[in-house]
């Protein structure tokens, strides 16, 4: 018995869980964002949910608009000659690049607006929300053009209605709005890049 008491008088010296390296007891070191101490940014999803859909409006209507009254009209000069307003349909890549390549371009773009959907649920930086969602709104307004204008599903040509300093595209190629879209934002992108800014909010450390 006086054995039994002495044991059960002793004090207890195994290591608590929260006293063990790692355990509950112990912070977790800092890290990137979403580890212990450091909390995650803001998600950028919804910002880019009204940039994407902002831009496609903008370039449908003005498509409608140049469709309607550019119609086999001759250019319609603007601010003295610095912008023009003729009306072509491109079955190439933006500014009239890749002439003929219809069906691949908007398999392209298919592609292009599926990876940004994936991704934008781990958004979580203001510049990359802003640059993709331009590039999204933009690919999908020339995808739209695609797939339901003339001659058909997937051959359909783009509607471009914007010259610079020359009415037939001499001086820079005919484009649209979602042209203009897809390079600022394709430029808001690389900037990013360059400072070395993820899209889910963290930097980029150099190896």
């Amino acid at each position: 018995m006086l054995d039994n008491d002495r044991v059960s008088t002793e004090p207890n010296t195994e290591p608590d869980a929260a006293d063990e390296p790692g355990g509950p007891g112990e912070p977790d070191e800092p890290g990137r964002p979403g580890e212990a101490g450091e909390p995650l940014p803001k998600r950028r999803v919804g910002l880019l949910a009204v940039i994407a859909p902002l831009v496609l409006a903008l370039d449908l209507l003005t498509k409608v608009l140049a469709v309607e009254h550019l119609e086999g009209r001759e250019p319609v000069e603007l601010l003295g000659g610095l912008l023009y307003l003729p009306l072509y349909r491109n079955t190439g890549a933006a500014f009239g690049l890749a002439e003929g390549w219809t069906v691949i371009l908007a398999l392209i773009a298919c592609s292009v607006v599926g990876f940004i959907l994936w991704i934008a649920r781990r958004l979580r930086s203001v510049g990359w929300a802003i640059g993709l969602g331009l590039v999204l709104g933009g690919a999908t307004g020339n995808l739209v053009d695609r797939v339901f204008r003339a001659p058909g599903p997937l051959r359909g040509g783009v509607v471009d209605f914007i010259s610079v300093l020359d009415p037939w595209g001499n001086f820079f190629p005919v484009f649209n709005l979602a042209d203009s879209a897809i390079c600022v934002g394709g430029g808001v992108i690389v900037l990013m890049a360059l400072l070395q800014r993820d899209y889910d909010g963290t930097k980029v450390e150099k190896k």
